[in-house]
């Protein structure tokens, strides 16, 4: 059994190696879809509370990432933001799609370990546009 809970946010970024428009800052409005599953339902007939991923999945973006603008390491813009008091976040990977997929789906494992017995979360899609997403499932 699986549920999926769907979290919005809006970030900033650019893709230093890109060969097209994507080079240049610009932003997105990011939709996230944590999928979690478990062995069995709990007491309430449930995989997890919807509620669940959004306080914790949910509340990390929104205090880590929303209305930030994300860049990798190494690039000249980010000491730039910092020395402007800009809310950005430095990342070890470019800020793609599929990164940016991987990134959340290990923050999501570590954040919604505990909240029950046998929880896993087995995919995250990053949307970054409404015609383009990328998926990143457990295993890969």
């Amino acid at each position: 059994m699986t549920a999926t809970r769907s979290i919005e946010i809006d970030a900033g970024h650019r893709l230093l190696l890109h060969e097209s428009k994507c080079a240049h800052p610009h932003g997105h409005r990011y939709r996230f879809e944590v999928t979690v599953a478990a062995s069995a339902l709990d007491a309430v007939g449930r995989v997890l509370d919807f509620g669940a991923i959004k306080e914790k999945v949910g509340g990390w973006l929104d205090a880590e990432w929303d209305h930030a603008f994300l860049v990798e390491k190494g690039d000249p813009l980010a000491e730039w933001l910092a020395a402007n008091r800009c809310r950005h976040a430095v990342l070890s990977v470019p800020p793609t799609a599929e990164n940016l997929a991987k990134i959340v789906f290990d923050k999501a494992n570590d954040l919604l370990r505990s909240s029950a017995g046998g929880l896993r979360v087995v995919r995250v899609r990053c949307w970054e546009t409404p015609n383009c997403w990328s998926d990143y499932e457990a295993g890969e």
